[in-house]
């Protein structure tokens, strides 16, 4: 049952506690508000203020666990906060680990400062949870996929579109490493995780995975210089650094090219080129 004096105090107190800085807002010169004003808070939240604005004033339609999650995400809450928020919604909380995808509010502070850099935030199976405005830019939009196809390695073998993104001499490497990242961690989850069925899936229908697959590599680690190649710019040759959130399995990727170089030149029209229709 839902504690709406609960639930309606709990988001008042957390909306005060944060600041525009805390959640990549540029706070304003005549600002006066304590906290978050609730526009931006509903902002954050991917919903109407006046939706947001009913709950603090304990009314309205009982949220969702998705209202509740896009709730929980959009206040940068600790995962023992967020359990609390669904409690207080009468909903379960949503299980932890690598099946998750509540991102730690750590990570969301160091990504929010990140506006000028391509960056994204990813599950364990690639699957793209956040993109930086200059990361949708370099790939296209990586959060719209569904399904099996959220995870890159699962379209590495199936979406030509994907591999369109990356210079043809490192497919054989990609493809190689897809499959030894996808087995290793089916071996971890088990046999009836999400990874053991992107393989079978993939072992059904598609023969080049088959024949990477059955080669049995483990430790295959991606290569720290990418090369993408953007249907406007070209090639692009990125250095890609990793944040690693082991709690939910969650990684930063930050793209950053060589000073004074000619990928260094693209990345900065990046932002006047802007995201691609990619396919």
């Amino acid at each position: 049952m839902i504690d709406r004096t609960g639930l309606a105090e709990f988001l008042r107190r957390r909306r005060a506690s944060l600041q525009p800085e805390d959640v990549g807002l540029t706070r304003g010169p005549r600002r006066r508000t304590g906290g978050l004003r609730r526009e931006e808070v509903a902002a954050l939240c991917h919903m109407s203020t006046d939706y947001y604005a009913r709950l603090e004033r304990e009314r309205g339609p009982h949220p969702s666990e998705s209202m509740i999650a896009s709730i929980a995400q959009g206040l940068h809450l600790s995962l023992d906060e967020r359990d609390h928020l669904f409690r207080l919604a009468g909903h379960r909380p949503p299980v932890r680990g690598p099946v998750g995808e509540h991102i730690s509010p750590g990570m969301l502070r160091v990504f929010d400062r990140l506006g000028d850099t391509p960056a994204e935030i990813v599950t364990e199976l690639g699957e793209t949870l956040r993109q930086t405005p200059l990361g949708v830019a370099l790939t296209g939009d990586m959060t719209v996929h569904t399904g099996p196809s959220r995870s890159i390695g699962y379209r590495w073998f199936t979406d030509p579109v994907t591999r369109a993104l990356y210079a043809p001499e490192e497919h054989p490497f990609l493809s190689r490493m897809f499959a030894s990242g996808l087995r290793e961690i089916a071996t971890l989850r088990g046999s009836g995780s999400r990874a053991a069925h992107l393989a079978d899936l993939l072992l059904a229908g598609n023969e080049e995975f088959r024949a990477v697959w059955d080669e049995h590599e483990v430790g295959i680690r991606p290569r720290e210089v990418k090369h993408f190649v953007h249907p406007e710019l070209g090639a692009l040759e990125l250095h890609c650094q990793t944040l690693l959130d082991p709690h939910q399995s969650h990684s930063l990727l930050v793209y950053t090219a060589r000073p004074g170089s000619e990928s260094h030149e693209k990345l900065e029209l990046l932002s006047v080129v802007g995201a691609q229709p990619l396919g």
